[in-house]
Protein backbone atom coordinates (compact mmCIF):
# COMPACT_ATOMS: atom_id res chain seq x y z
CA UNK A 1 0.00 0.00 0.00
CA UNK A 2 0.76 3.43 -0.47
CA UNK A 3 2.60 5.79 2.11
CA UNK A 4 0.35 8.12 1.43
CA UNK A 5 -3.11 5.58 1.47
CA UNK A 6 -1.26 4.26 4.93
CA UNK A 7 -1.03 7.63 6.50
CA UNK A 8 -4.78 8.59 5.42
CA UNK A 9 -6.18 5.47 6.95
CA UNK A 10 -4.28 6.56 10.05
CA UNK A 11 -5.62 9.83 9.97
CA UNK A 12 -9.11 8.51 9.61
CA UNK A 13 -8.75 6.17 12.74
CA UNK A 14 -12.12 3.85 12.67
CA UNK A 15 -13.61 5.63 9.93
CA UNK A 16 -11.43 3.87 7.49
CA UNK A 17 -13.26 0.53 8.39
CA UNK A 18 -16.01 1.93 6.25
CA UNK A 19 -14.06 1.77 3.35
CA UNK A 20 -13.50 -0.85 0.81
CA UNK A 21 -9.80 -2.54 0.27
CA UNK A 22 -9.71 -0.60 -3.00
CA UNK A 23 -10.99 2.96 -0.63
CA UNK A 24 -7.94 2.31 1.76
CA UNK A 25 -5.54 2.03 -1.01
CA UNK A 26 -6.88 5.29 -2.61
CA UNK A 27 -4.90 8.40 -2.12
CA UNK A 28 -4.34 11.70 -3.29
CA UNK A 29 -0.82 12.09 -4.63
CA UNK A 30 -0.08 15.01 -3.02
CA UNK A 31 3.83 15.00 -3.49
CA UNK A 32 4.06 14.01 -7.12
CA UNK A 33 3.45 16.09 -10.06
CA UNK A 34 0.12 18.03 -9.12
CA UNK A 35 2.38 18.53 -5.35
CA UNK A 36 4.91 19.59 -7.18
CA UNK A 37 3.34 22.29 -9.35
CA UNK A 38 1.57 23.07 -6.41
CA UNK A 39 4.70 24.27 -4.68
CA UNK A 40 6.32 26.29 -7.70
CA UNK A 41 2.78 28.17 -7.94
CA UNK A 42 4.12 31.58 -6.94
CA UNK A 43 7.49 31.28 -9.24
CA UNK A 44 8.26 33.48 -11.77
CA UNK A 45 9.39 31.26 -13.99
CA UNK A 46 6.73 28.34 -14.01
CA UNK A 47 7.28 25.01 -15.85
CA UNK A 48 5.52 22.50 -14.16
CA UNK A 49 1.87 21.86 -15.31
CA UNK A 50 1.33 20.56 -18.22
CA UNK A 51 -0.80 23.18 -19.78
CA UNK A 52 0.03 25.92 -22.39
CA UNK A 53 0.22 30.03 -22.27
CA UNK A 54 0.48 32.65 -24.36
CA UNK A 55 3.69 34.54 -24.31
CA UNK A 56 1.53 37.31 -22.32
CA UNK A 57 0.93 34.31 -19.63
CA UNK A 58 -2.73 34.39 -20.98
CA UNK A 59 -3.91 30.47 -21.29
CA UNK A 60 -3.16 29.61 -24.92
CA UNK A 61 -6.42 29.11 -26.28
CA UNK A 62 -8.12 28.99 -30.01
CA UNK A 63 -10.77 31.27 -30.77
CA UNK A 64 -13.19 28.99 -32.53
CA UNK A 65 -13.46 27.95 -28.80
CA UNK A 66 -13.39 31.19 -26.99
CA UNK A 67 -16.60 32.09 -29.23
CA UNK A 68 -18.58 29.36 -28.12
CA UNK A 69 -18.60 30.58 -24.40
CA UNK A 70 -18.90 33.87 -22.58
CA UNK A 71 -16.20 32.90 -20.05
CA UNK A 72 -12.83 33.87 -19.38
CA UNK A 73 -9.92 32.09 -20.62
CA UNK A 74 -9.08 30.28 -17.08
CA UNK A 75 -12.58 28.20 -17.64
CA UNK A 76 -9.93 26.59 -20.17
CA UNK A 77 -7.32 25.07 -17.54
CA UNK A 78 -7.37 22.06 -15.14
CA UNK A 79 -9.86 22.62 -12.45
CA UNK A 80 -7.67 20.01 -10.16
CA UNK A 81 -9.16 16.51 -8.63
CA UNK A 82 -10.99 18.38 -5.84
CA UNK A 83 -12.91 20.98 -7.82
CA UNK A 84 -12.75 24.82 -8.50
CA UNK A 85 -11.88 25.69 -4.55
CA UNK A 86 -14.68 28.89 -4.94
CA UNK A 87 -17.31 26.94 -6.54
CA UNK A 88 -16.82 24.35 -3.63
CA UNK A 89 -17.34 26.62 -0.77
CA UNK A 90 -20.18 28.53 -2.65
CA UNK A 91 -21.93 25.01 -3.02
CA UNK A 92 -21.57 24.37 0.58
CA UNK A 93 -22.86 27.36 1.65
CA UNK A 94 -26.24 27.02 -0.83
CA UNK A 95 -25.98 23.35 0.30
CA UNK A 96 -26.73 24.75 4.34
CA UNK A 97 -28.93 27.48 2.59
CA UNK A 98 -31.09 25.25 1.72
CA UNK A 99 -30.30 22.22 4.31
CA UNK A 100 -30.32 24.35 7.62
CA UNK A 101 -29.54 21.36 9.63
CA UNK A 102 -26.18 21.18 8.10
CA UNK A 103 -25.43 23.97 9.98
CA UNK A 104 -25.26 22.24 13.08
CA UNK A 105 -22.93 18.98 11.92
CA UNK A 106 -19.37 18.88 10.50
CA UNK A 107 -18.47 17.77 6.96
CA UNK A 108 -16.51 17.44 4.31
CA UNK A 109 -16.31 20.57 1.88
CA UNK A 110 -17.88 18.85 -1.39
CA UNK A 111 -15.56 17.19 -3.67
CA UNK A 112 -16.51 17.70 -7.89
CA UNK A 113 -17.96 15.04 -9.58
CA UNK A 114 -18.38 14.85 -13.17
CA UNK A 115 -22.27 14.70 -12.01
CA UNK A 116 -23.76 12.25 -9.68
CA UNK A 117 -23.19 9.09 -11.53
CA UNK A 118 -20.12 9.43 -11.02
CA UNK A 119 -20.21 10.59 -7.37
CA UNK A 120 -22.04 7.29 -7.26
CA UNK A 121 -19.15 5.10 -9.00
CA UNK A 122 -16.48 6.98 -6.81
CA UNK A 123 -18.72 5.98 -3.83
CA UNK A 124 -18.90 2.12 -4.89
CA UNK A 125 -15.36 2.00 -5.67
CA UNK A 126 -14.29 3.35 -1.92
CA UNK A 127 -16.92 1.74 0.23
CA UNK A 128 -18.50 -1.47 -1.41
CA UNK A 129 -16.24 -4.23 -1.72
CA UNK A 130 -17.89 -8.21 -3.05
CA UNK A 131 -18.49 -9.51 0.13
CA UNK A 132 -20.54 -6.14 1.11
CA UNK A 133 -24.30 -5.89 0.70
CA UNK A 134 -26.07 -2.98 -1.13
CA UNK A 135 -29.58 -2.24 0.03
CA UNK A 136 -31.77 -0.52 -1.83
CA UNK A 137 -35.79 -0.61 -2.26
CA UNK A 138 -37.17 -2.80 -4.59
CA UNK A 139 -38.40 0.72 -6.60
CA UNK A 140 -34.99 1.69 -7.66
CA UNK A 141 -32.70 3.63 -10.23
CA UNK A 142 -31.06 0.92 -12.91
CA UNK A 143 -27.59 2.19 -12.43
CA UNK A 144 -27.35 1.42 -9.18
CA UNK A 145 -27.09 -2.02 -10.20
CA UNK A 146 -24.95 -1.55 -13.09
CA UNK A 147 -22.48 0.63 -10.56
CA UNK A 148 -22.40 -1.50 -7.33
CA UNK A 149 -22.79 -4.98 -8.85
CA UNK A 150 -22.01 -5.19 -12.36
CA UNK A 151 -18.87 -2.96 -12.11
CA UNK A 152 -17.68 -3.06 -8.76
CA UNK A 153 -19.37 -6.87 -7.48
CA UNK A 154 -20.97 -5.97 -4.41
CA UNK A 155 -24.02 -7.96 -3.70
CA UNK A 156 -27.21 -6.43 -3.84
CA UNK A 157 -30.25 -6.62 -1.17
CA UNK A 158 -33.86 -5.24 -2.06
CA UNK A 159 -36.57 -3.99 0.45
CA UNK A 160 -39.96 -3.80 0.04
CA UNK A 161 -40.66 0.36 -0.85
CA UNK A 162 -44.39 1.01 0.02
CA UNK A 163 -46.36 -0.75 2.62
CA UNK A 164 -50.02 -0.91 1.90
CA UNK A 165 -50.97 2.13 3.23
CA UNK A 166 -48.55 3.81 0.80
CA UNK A 167 -45.85 4.96 3.17
CA UNK A 168 -42.01 4.64 3.00
CA UNK A 169 -41.57 0.91 4.32
CA UNK A 170 -38.64 1.83 6.94
CA UNK A 171 -39.43 -1.64 8.61
CA UNK A 172 -38.55 -3.76 5.41
CA UNK A 173 -35.47 -1.71 5.16
CA UNK A 174 -34.34 -2.28 8.72
CA UNK A 175 -34.99 -5.89 7.96
CA UNK A 176 -32.81 -5.38 5.10
CA UNK A 177 -30.01 -3.36 6.83
CA UNK A 178 -29.84 -6.58 9.69
CA UNK A 179 -29.53 -9.33 7.15
CA UNK A 180 -26.33 -11.24 7.76
CA UNK A 181 -22.53 -9.27 7.29
CA UNK A 182 -20.94 -6.25 9.12
CA UNK A 183 -21.31 -3.71 6.26
CA UNK A 184 -23.94 -2.55 4.61
CA UNK A 185 -24.34 0.68 1.60
CA UNK A 186 -27.95 1.94 2.15
CA UNK A 187 -29.18 4.14 -0.94
CA UNK A 188 -31.70 6.57 -0.09
CA UNK A 189 -32.84 8.24 -3.50
CA UNK A 190 -35.56 11.15 -2.43
CA UNK A 191 -37.09 12.28 -4.44
CA UNK A 192 -36.93 9.14 -5.49
CA UNK A 193 -36.66 8.01 -9.30
CA UNK A 194 -39.01 6.18 -10.81
CA UNK A 195 -41.40 6.77 -8.34
CA UNK A 196 -41.22 10.45 -7.70
CA UNK A 197 -41.69 10.11 -3.78
CA UNK A 198 -40.26 11.86 -0.97
CA UNK A 199 -40.87 10.55 3.07
CA UNK A 200 -43.70 12.23 5.05
CA UNK A 201 -42.13 14.24 8.09
CA UNK A 202 -42.86 11.01 9.93
CA UNK A 203 -41.33 9.20 7.11
CA UNK A 204 -38.51 10.69 7.71
CA UNK A 205 -38.10 10.10 11.51
CA UNK A 206 -38.84 6.56 11.10
CA UNK A 207 -36.28 6.20 8.37
CA UNK A 208 -33.38 7.60 10.36
CA UNK A 209 -34.81 5.17 13.45
CA UNK A 210 -34.43 2.51 11.69
CA UNK A 211 -30.59 2.51 10.55
CA UNK A 212 -30.25 3.67 14.21
CA UNK A 213 -31.83 0.01 15.28
CA UNK A 214 -30.20 -1.61 12.65
CA UNK A 215 -26.60 -0.58 13.50
CA UNK A 216 -26.98 -1.63 16.88
CA UNK A 217 -26.49 -5.05 16.21
CA UNK A 218 -22.92 -4.01 15.45
CA UNK A 219 -23.33 -3.18 11.92
CA UNK A 220 -21.37 -0.60 10.09
CA UNK A 221 -23.68 1.24 7.12
CA UNK A 222 -22.62 4.07 4.77
CA UNK A 223 -25.64 5.50 4.18
CA UNK A 224 -25.77 7.38 0.94
CA UNK A 225 -27.97 10.35 0.39
CA UNK A 226 -28.71 10.52 -3.74
CA UNK A 227 -30.13 13.87 -3.31
CA UNK A 228 -30.41 14.43 -7.75
CA UNK A 229 -33.98 15.76 -7.39
CA UNK A 230 -33.51 17.88 -4.27
CA UNK A 231 -35.69 20.67 -4.04
CA UNK A 232 -39.04 19.60 -6.19
CA UNK A 233 -41.18 18.66 -3.94
CA UNK A 234 -44.61 19.83 -4.36
CA UNK A 235 -46.92 18.96 -1.40
CA UNK A 236 -46.92 20.04 2.47
CA UNK A 237 -46.07 17.71 5.00
CA UNK A 238 -43.27 16.08 3.07
CA UNK A 239 -39.94 16.24 4.59
CA UNK A 240 -37.87 19.13 2.60
CA UNK A 241 -34.44 18.63 3.97
CA UNK A 242 -32.04 16.28 3.32
CA UNK A 243 -31.48 13.36 5.13
CA UNK A 244 -27.94 13.84 5.33
CA UNK A 245 -27.34 16.29 9.01
CA UNK A 246 -29.79 13.58 10.86
CA UNK A 247 -27.21 10.44 9.57
CA UNK A 248 -23.86 12.30 10.39
CA UNK A 249 -25.07 12.85 13.90
CA UNK A 250 -27.07 9.23 14.61
CA UNK A 251 -24.33 7.27 15.25
CA UNK A 252 -20.62 6.26 15.12
CA UNK A 253 -21.73 2.99 12.93
CA UNK A 254 -22.47 5.54 10.34
CA UNK A 255 -20.76 7.42 7.59
CA UNK A 256 -23.27 9.54 5.71
CA UNK A 257 -22.49 10.87 2.60
CA UNK A 258 -24.56 13.29 0.17
CA UNK A 259 -24.44 13.00 -3.76
CA UNK A 260 -25.70 16.44 -5.14
CA UNK A 261 -25.79 18.34 -8.27
CA UNK A 262 -26.43 20.88 -10.84
CA UNK A 263 -27.92 18.28 -13.17
CA UNK A 264 -31.65 18.31 -11.89
CA UNK A 265 -31.44 21.16 -9.61
CA UNK A 266 -30.68 23.40 -11.91
CA UNK A 267 -32.14 21.70 -15.12
CA UNK A 268 -28.33 21.38 -16.99
CA UNK A 269 -28.61 17.58 -17.32
CA UNK A 270 -25.63 17.84 -19.87
CA UNK A 271 -22.85 20.47 -18.14
CA UNK A 272 -22.50 17.07 -15.82
CA UNK A 273 -20.93 18.80 -12.32
CA UNK A 274 -21.70 16.92 -8.99
CA UNK A 275 -20.45 17.00 -5.31
CA UNK A 276 -19.96 14.36 -2.89
CA UNK A 277 -20.04 15.42 0.84
CA UNK A 278 -18.65 13.21 3.74
CA UNK A 279 -19.75 13.50 7.43
CA UNK A 280 -20.47 10.96 10.36
CA UNK A 281 -19.70 11.27 14.15
CA UNK A 282 -16.08 9.47 13.78
CA UNK A 283 -14.75 12.54 10.86
CA UNK A 284 -14.85 14.89 13.83
CA UNK A 285 -11.44 16.70 13.17
CA UNK A 286 -10.77 18.81 10.11
CA UNK A 287 -7.64 16.51 9.51
CA UNK A 288 -10.12 13.37 9.20
CA UNK A 289 -12.69 15.31 7.36
CA UNK A 290 -9.47 16.77 4.79
CA UNK A 291 -8.26 12.94 4.69
CA UNK A 292 -12.04 12.20 3.24
CA UNK A 293 -11.61 14.52 0.89
CA UNK A 294 -8.42 13.35 -0.40
CA UNK A 295 -9.63 9.72 -0.81
CA UNK A 296 -12.36 10.88 -3.07
CA UNK A 297 -10.59 13.61 -5.00
CA UNK A 298 -7.57 10.22 -5.34
CA UNK A 299 -10.33 8.39 -6.76
CA UNK A 300 -11.19 11.04 -9.23
CA UNK A 301 -7.66 12.03 -9.94
CA UNK A 302 -7.15 7.75 -11.02
CA UNK A 303 -9.92 8.01 -13.48
CA UNK A 304 -11.00 11.45 -14.82
CA UNK A 305 -8.02 13.42 -13.55
CA UNK A 306 -9.81 16.27 -12.67
CA UNK A 307 -14.06 17.38 -13.89
CA UNK A 308 -15.06 19.93 -16.32
CA UNK A 309 -13.62 23.07 -16.27
CA UNK A 310 -15.77 24.77 -18.17
CA UNK A 311 -18.76 23.34 -16.43
CA UNK A 312 -17.73 24.15 -13.30
CA UNK A 313 -17.25 28.01 -14.14
CA UNK A 314 -20.41 28.19 -15.79
CA UNK A 315 -22.07 26.88 -12.31
CA UNK A 316 -20.05 29.34 -10.43
CA UNK A 317 -21.25 32.43 -12.39
CA UNK A 318 -24.68 31.05 -12.63
CA UNK A 319 -24.24 31.06 -8.44
CA UNK A 320 -23.45 34.52 -8.02
CA UNK A 321 -25.86 36.08 -9.88
CA UNK A 322 -28.37 38.01 -8.87
CA UNK A 323 -31.20 35.93 -10.41
CA UNK A 324 -30.39 33.20 -9.97
CA UNK A 325 -32.56 32.05 -7.10
CA UNK A 326 -35.65 33.84 -9.61
CA UNK A 327 -35.34 32.06 -12.17
CA UNK A 328 -35.44 28.39 -10.39
CA UNK A 329 -38.19 29.33 -9.11
CA UNK A 330 -39.83 30.14 -12.57
CA UNK A 331 -38.38 26.79 -13.30
CA UNK A 332 -39.76 24.79 -10.53
CA UNK A 333 -43.17 26.09 -11.21
CA UNK A 334 -43.36 24.65 -14.56
CA UNK A 335 -42.92 21.33 -13.00
CA UNK A 336 -45.38 22.22 -10.31
CA UNK A 337 -48.15 23.19 -12.49
CA UNK A 338 -47.31 19.74 -14.62
CA UNK A 339 -47.56 18.03 -11.35
CA UNK A 340 -50.77 19.63 -10.28
CA UNK A 341 -52.27 18.69 -13.55
CA UNK A 342 -51.58 14.96 -13.10
CA UNK A 343 -53.29 14.96 -10.26
CA UNK A 344 -56.67 16.79 -11.13
CA UNK A 345 -56.69 14.17 -14.34
CA UNK A 346 -56.48 11.32 -11.93
CA UNK A 347 -59.11 12.89 -9.61
CA UNK A 348 -61.35 13.49 -12.96
CA UNK A 349 -60.71 10.03 -14.07
CA UNK A 350 -61.57 7.30 -11.55
CA UNK A 351 -62.45 5.11 -14.10
CA UNK A 352 -58.53 5.16 -14.98
CA UNK A 353 -57.86 3.83 -11.10
CA UNK A 354 -60.11 1.82 -11.14
CA UNK A 355 -60.14 -0.21 -14.80
CA UNK A 356 -56.51 0.45 -16.28
CA UNK A 357 -54.00 0.86 -13.43
CA UNK A 358 -52.99 1.69 -9.96
CA UNK A 359 -51.05 5.19 -9.17
CA UNK A 360 -47.80 4.56 -6.98
CA UNK A 361 -47.44 7.20 -4.25
CA UNK A 362 -45.90 10.27 -5.51
CA UNK A 363 -45.35 13.83 -4.20
CA UNK A 364 -42.22 15.28 -5.72
CA UNK A 365 -39.69 15.37 -8.67
CA UNK A 366 -39.57 14.71 -12.36
CA UNK A 367 -42.24 11.28 -12.36
CA UNK A 368 -44.82 9.31 -11.14
CA UNK A 369 -45.31 5.40 -11.87
CA UNK A 370 -48.68 3.42 -12.60
CA UNK A 371 -49.11 -0.45 -12.21
CA UNK A 372 -51.38 -1.43 -15.05
CA UNK A 373 -54.03 -3.96 -13.86
CA UNK A 374 -54.39 -7.54 -15.60
CA UNK A 375 -51.61 -6.54 -17.97
CA UNK A 376 -47.73 -6.68 -18.36
CA UNK A 377 -46.17 -3.32 -18.05
CA UNK A 378 -43.55 -3.99 -21.24
CA UNK A 379 -46.59 -5.02 -23.69
CA UNK A 380 -48.45 -1.47 -21.91
CA UNK A 381 -45.21 -0.03 -23.55
CA UNK A 382 -44.98 -1.13 -26.79
CA UNK A 383 -48.46 -0.74 -27.19
CA UNK A 384 -48.05 3.13 -26.64
CA UNK A 385 -45.34 3.43 -29.18
CA UNK A 386 -46.81 1.18 -31.73
CA UNK A 387 -50.70 2.45 -31.48
CA UNK A 388 -50.70 5.86 -29.57
CA UNK A 389 -47.46 7.21 -30.54
CA UNK A 390 -46.32 7.60 -26.56
CA UNK A 391 -43.28 6.76 -25.07
CA UNK A 392 -42.84 5.73 -21.77
CA UNK A 393 -40.06 3.62 -19.41
CA UNK A 394 -40.96 0.42 -17.84
CA UNK A 395 -38.49 0.07 -14.69
CA UNK A 396 -38.86 -1.72 -11.48
CA UNK A 397 -41.93 -3.76 -13.06
CA UNK A 398 -43.97 -0.21 -13.08
CA UNK A 399 -44.70 2.02 -15.90
CA UNK A 400 -42.71 5.29 -15.44
CA UNK A 401 -44.33 8.54 -16.71
CA UNK A 402 -41.82 11.86 -17.07
CA UNK A 403 -44.50 14.66 -16.11
CA UNK A 404 -41.48 17.07 -16.55
CA UNK A 405 -40.88 16.59 -20.26
CA UNK A 406 -44.94 16.53 -21.63
CA UNK A 407 -46.21 20.31 -22.28
CA UNK A 408 -48.84 20.40 -19.31
CA UNK A 409 -51.53 20.98 -22.18
CA UNK A 410 -50.40 17.52 -23.52
CA UNK A 411 -50.89 15.40 -19.83
CA UNK A 412 -54.58 14.99 -20.48
CA UNK A 413 -53.77 12.77 -24.14
CA UNK A 414 -50.82 11.35 -22.32
CA UNK A 415 -53.02 9.52 -19.41
CA UNK A 416 -56.38 9.18 -22.20
CA UNK A 417 -53.53 7.18 -24.39
CA UNK A 418 -52.25 4.79 -21.32
CA UNK A 419 -55.53 4.07 -20.20
CA UNK A 420 -56.74 3.18 -24.01
CA UNK A 421 -53.36 0.75 -24.62
CA UNK A 422 -53.99 -0.90 -21.02
CA UNK A 423 -57.96 -1.41 -21.97
CA UNK A 424 -56.46 -2.75 -25.60
CA UNK A 425 -54.84 -5.20 -23.93
CA UNK A 426 -57.53 -6.48 -21.50
CA UNK A 427 -59.42 -7.55 -24.22
CA UNK A 428 -57.02 -9.00 -26.29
Amino acid sequence: MNKLASELNATLGPAAEFLSETGKRMYFPFGGILGQGAEAKGCALNATIGMAFEEDGSPLVLDSFMKSVNLDKKAFLYAGSFGLQNLREVWKGMQVQKNPSMAKVQCTLPVVTSALTHGLRVCAELFADADDELVIPDLYWDNYELIFHDAVGCKVRKFNTFTRGGRFDAEAMKQALQSKGDKKILILNFPNNPTGYTPTEEDAKNIVAAVKTAVRKNKKVVVLLDDAYFGLVYEEGVHRESLFADFCKADERILAVKLDGTTKEDYVWGMRVGFVTFGGKLLSTPEQLKAMEAKAAGNVRSSISNCSSLGQHMALNAYLDPNYQKQKERKFNVLKRRYNEVKKILKEHPEYTKVAFKPMPFNSGYFMCVKPIAVEPEDVRKRLINKYNTGTIVLSGLIRISFSTVPTQKLKRLFDNLYKAICDLQIM
